[in-house]
């Protein structure tokens, strides 16, 4: 499956991360949420919900970590319809051998 190319950004102001290390775990990591799928690299702690960073500038709510990607389903239904397409050129390949 291909990288997730998808604009980031706060499901309730539209804030979009500048890619910068806002965000602190209870472990007292510092780290940028969405380079690890929202999980700390330090304690492995998988964070759900994503405060949108106030002193950079967003608006300090707490959201499900996924809603910072839009509509996945759209994503979801082009990478699936991808693979489908990509097992059969696999298919029309290999019955040409």
């Amino acid at each position: 499956m291909k990288k997730l190319d998808q604009e980031v950004s706060c499901p309730n102001c539209g804030w979009h991360p500048d890619g910068e290390a806002h965000w602190q775990c209870l472990c007292g990591h510092t780290w940028n949420v969405f380079s690890t799928g929202g999980r700390c690299p330090a304690c492995c702690r998988q964070w759900e919900k994503t405060q949108c960073a106030p002193k950079a500038g967003g608006c300090s709510t707490w959201s499900p970590y996924l809603e910072w990607y839009g509509d996945l389903s759209q994503w979801l239904t082009t990478e699936l319809g991808h693979v489908s397409t990509d097992k059969e050129e696999e298919r029309r390949g290999s019955r040409g051998h």
